[in-house]
């Protein structure tokens, strides 16, 4: 009988698992798992698509996708393209989504702040700008004063009021952005 080794039951049960395929709940949790995978790609913009150099019957899939309207036809769509992605390797896609999922978390946060800044310094408050400018000593204070007298004036027309709402977002943005943890 061969190499004289006594094989025990647990020796015989560990051999017995490591050959058997995975279960019917775990592949189904798998092919779920790629099904919404492929429900993100399709949510994505072209140039997005097009950068994570996908298989062209899968970006075809998606394209698609995305003309579909009815709701039965689509989730057809969804299950056809999660079945086309379980032949590729899906860890780089979803490391690539993941990592832009945060990029945008951040782009919006920063717009959050950049916000919060531009209605404190136009509702008035006398302490706003001297803070600004204290976290951020690089700001241009007669810029920004002068955006912020343009916004708020009494006689000025709403386009005016606008155009100089949005010019000052614009440069409390850059500020924002030249400086990532400043406060509120």
């Amino acid at each position: 009988m061969g190499s004289g080794r006594i094989v025990t039951v647990t020796d015989r049960a560990t051999i017995d698992e490591a050959d058997d395929p995975p279960s019917k709940s775990a592949r189904k949790r798998s092919a779920l798992a790629v099904q919404k995978l492929g429900q993100q790609l399709v949510a994505l913009r072209d140039t997005d698509l097009v950068a994570l150099e996908l298989p062209e019957r899968i970006a075809d899939a998606i394209r698609s996708a995305r003309r579909i309207t009815s709701h039965g036809a689509l989730a057809r769509q969804h299950q056809y393209i999660g079945k086309l992605m379980r032949d590729i390797d899906t860890d780089a896609i979803a490391t690539a989504l993941a990592a832009r999922s945060h990029a945008d978390a951040g782009a919006v946060a920063r717009h959050q702040r950049t916000e919060r800044w531009r209605e404190r310094l136009l509702t008035g408050d006398p302490a706003a700008l001297n803070e600004l400018c204290s976290v951020l000593p690089h700001a241009d204070r007669e810029r920004i004063a002068a955006l912020v007298q343009r916004a708020s004036a009494v006689n000025a027309s709403d386009a005016l009021k606008t155009t100089a709402s949005r010019q000052l977002f614009r440069v409390l943005n850059e500020l924002v952005q030249s400086r990532a943890n400043i406060p509120r």
